[in-house]
């Protein structure tokens, strides 16, 4: 099964809820939230409270994205909060088995993720564990930028295990992700697909529609 998670990093924030609304009434069916440290990644964007104050007001699957470090500080809160996934970075926690049982232990899906520059075998002794692998298609940190196409290679060696391994594990892509290269990334194994400007720039909905329309001939 796709997905489209239109990520709100790239939304107008005076128009947060209307704006999520809009993308949901028009199919997509997760919510991204980019959850930045200023530390982990260069920039700062949102935490807790945005969590809080969106859940209420959509049915969406709220996908938590964790670039922080320590994040074990952090999911208790996020899981009562109402995220309905976290996805935490292998290069950002230093005791991802622990930290990932605890995600799951407050009934939460957990995903693990890896950055360009990550060998694929950094997340393979988690695989067992998660219910999501998120590989980033651009340096983590700002939203806009252009999709690195060796993390193409990527992609398809992540859903080259899962299959082989009969896991049921979904392959989520973030970065850069547009009309253009989403087919290109759908045939090499990713079925969640993030995307920030290419939804919230411009109409929405028929953006999140010309996503959607691709996406489903796939499933």
């Amino acid at each position: 099964m796709n997905y489209l998670s239109p990520s709100i990093l790239a939304a107008d924030f005076c128009k947060l809820g209307e704006q999520i609304n809009e993308t949901r009434n028009a199919g997509a069916q997760y919510i991204h939230i980019d959850v930045m440290d200023g530390v982990f990644v260069p920039s700062i964007s949102f935490g807790m409270p945005i969590v809080s104050s969106v859940r209420p007001s959509t049915d969406a699957f709220l996908d938590v994205h964790m670039m922080v470090i320590q994040p074990e500080r952090y999911v208790e809160e996020f899981a009562k909060c109402g995220a309905d996934s976290i996805t935490i970075h292998v290069e950002a926690c230093d005791c991802i088995e622990e930290t990932l049982q605890k995600i799951k232990a407050l009934g939460v899906k957990a995903g693990i993720s890896l950055n360009p520059a990550t060998p694929v075998s950094e997340v393979l002794p988690y695989m067992n564990m998660v219910d999501m692998v998120l590989v980033m298609t651009v340096n983590p940190g700002f939203g806009g930028q252009k999709y690195i196409p060796e993390c193409t290679d990527k992609i398809r060696e992540v859903r080259a295990y899962i299959n082989e391994h009969n896991l049921d594990v979904d392959l989520e892509i973030d970065g850069g992700v547009n009309l253009d290269n989403l087919q290109m990334n759908l045939d090499a194994g990713a079925n969640v697909i993030v995307a920030g400007s290419a939804v919230f720039n411009g109409n929405i909905t028929e953006k999140t529609k010309a996503f959607l329309q691709i996406m489903q001939e796939e499933n």
